[in-house]
């Protein structure tokens, strides 16, 4: 990956909000739009969640999970030229027990500070969202396939909006 592809990933996964994630639910192909943080080792990302929504049955721990990221679109901007990383791996519960919980959730509503009431309510969970394969297409006709290693080497020292 060029220095410019790996700082263009590092944007999309630390500048954009929102995720478009796809699951298998009750058989079925199913896509819902959740925000979200990436880790500050670039290797996963967490999503908060409410049960109540119909992706929430997606998200046993262990499932399968394609996501989404894109920059920003414009009226003007060329369909084939929106940069997006689009990842796949497995979900894993982030229980309120586990060490990570505490740290997570301040990152979470860090980033998003009307999370937090969320947080409050029983029928929403936190999720990480483990990267084990991606494919990074920065325009027409440019892709790269991404391992987990190639998340992984994105992680430095400096602090990232939307990093945790």
């Amino acid at each position: 990956m060029s220095p410019e592809e790996r700082e263009g990933l590092k944007q999309l996964l630390s500048g954009a909000r929102v995720l478009s994630l796809g699951l298998v639910v009750d058989g079925k192909p199913h896509v819902g739009m959740l925000p979200f943080i990436v880790a500050g080792d670039y290797r996963s990302a967490l999503v908060h969640a409410s049960q109540l929504a119909r992706h929430s049955r997606g998200l046993a721990p262990g499932s399968q999970f394609s996501a989404m990221i894109r920059a920003e679109v414009d009226p003007e901007s060329d369909p084939l030229q929106v940069p997006r990383v689009t990842t796949s791996g497995t979900v894993q519960h982030v229980a309120q027990s586990d060490p990570e919980y505490v740290a997570s959730r301040a990152a979470f509503i860090e980033r998003f500070p009307s999370s937090e009431l969320t947080f409050y309510l029983g029928d929403f969970n936190l999720y990480r969202l483990l990267f084990e394969w991606g494919r990074l297409v920065t325009g027409f006709a440019s892709a790269k396939t991404l391992s987990p290693e190639s998340f992984a080497g994105l992680a430095t020292n400096h602090f990232s909006p939307g990093v945790y």
